[in-house]
């Protein structure tokens, strides 16, 4: 049997997860001396009222290699295999502590997988590895499909401000201030598994459209696989991104689903974001 193990960072609910039958281990969030079981033990909502409120932005750990161990153990005692799908490595340690429990479980039927993505883009390959294991593919062809589509895996977003942006040390407070003045929206993307400025355009709007540009510069959205829609805190600016796919691309109902505290933390309430698998890998 092959069982499917990610991070909490992919924004997969505990009830969803045991529908799915994935096993996600939490990464930890710290508002200053409070500490929290991402997904666990504090909840988006609460997540996005308390960040609203934080003077300082929390910060994010990544689960213990003991975490890892436990559900390592659980497979190797039950003779099954083992694939983790985990945050991008450029963004956490959590891949670490998961190679420091691999060494620890001595058990070879292990496959950490770094996802180069976060949020919307890791579920995305959560369920794409569970799709491989429905149709019958091995485990060392799953691997290989997963470690080729994580090289097309896109994840856009625009934020509704750039005040968390700013605080996270990602702009200059005189280029927030600026940017607020003249109401210019960052389009971010993940890159090489990192936070990254992939343009920028006046009002939300303008930003949409860049995003478009966007996914026409990487060949386009694969519409073999599913397309992820997501919003931190309140839903808010998916519309637009649902209305180009299903009307301008044609292309199936996308999922919409809140977006967790990884890009939430920098993004800041009210941003909206779009993953998809490109057609294919772009020239950049």
């Amino acid at each position: 049997m092959i069982r499917i193990l990610t991070d909490s960072t992919a924004d997969i609910s505990i009830a969803e997860a045991h529908e799915l039958g994935v096993s996600v281990v939490p990464l930890q969030v710290n508002f200053g001396d409070d500490h929290f079981q991402d997904g666990v033990d504090l909840s988006m909502e609460r997540f996005y009222d308390m960040l609203a409120a934080a003077e300082k932005l929390p910060t994010t750990s990544q689960p213990s290699p003991d975490l890892f161990l436990a559900k390592f153990n659980e497979a190797k005692a039950a003779g099954d295999t083992l694939i983790c799908l985990l945050l991008s490595a450029a963004l956490s340690g959590t891949c670490q502590s998961a190679e420091i429990a691999k060494e620890e479980a001595e058990y070879d039927n292990i496959y950490i997988i770094d996802s180069k993505s976060a949020s919307l883009g890791l579920d995305l390959m959560v369920r794409r590895a569970l799709h491989d294991i429905q149709i019958g593919m091995c485990a060392a062809e799953i691997v290989t499909d997963l470690e080729a589509a994580r090289e097309q895996l896109r994840l856009f977003a625009v934020p509704d401000t750039l005040k968390y942006l700013q605080k996270g040390g990602r702009l200059s407070a005189a280029t927030a201030f600026a940017g607020g003045l003249l109401g210019i929206k960052p389009v971010l993307a993940v890159v090489d598994g990192k936070l990254a400025m992939a343009d920028k355009a006046r009002g939300l709007p303008g930003a949409y459209v860049a995003i478009f540009k966007q996914i026409d510069k990487v060949g386009g959205i694969d519409e073999n696989w599913p397309v992820n829609i997501g919003y931190t805190g309140k839903r808010h600016g998916v519309e637009p991104f649902a209305h180009y796919v299903t009307n301008n691309l044609h292309l199936q109902q996308p999922h919409v689903a809140p977006i967790g505290t990884v890009i939430g933390t920098h993004a800041g309430p009210g941003a909206c974001a779009i993953a998809f698998f490109s057609k294919e890998i772009s020239a950049e």
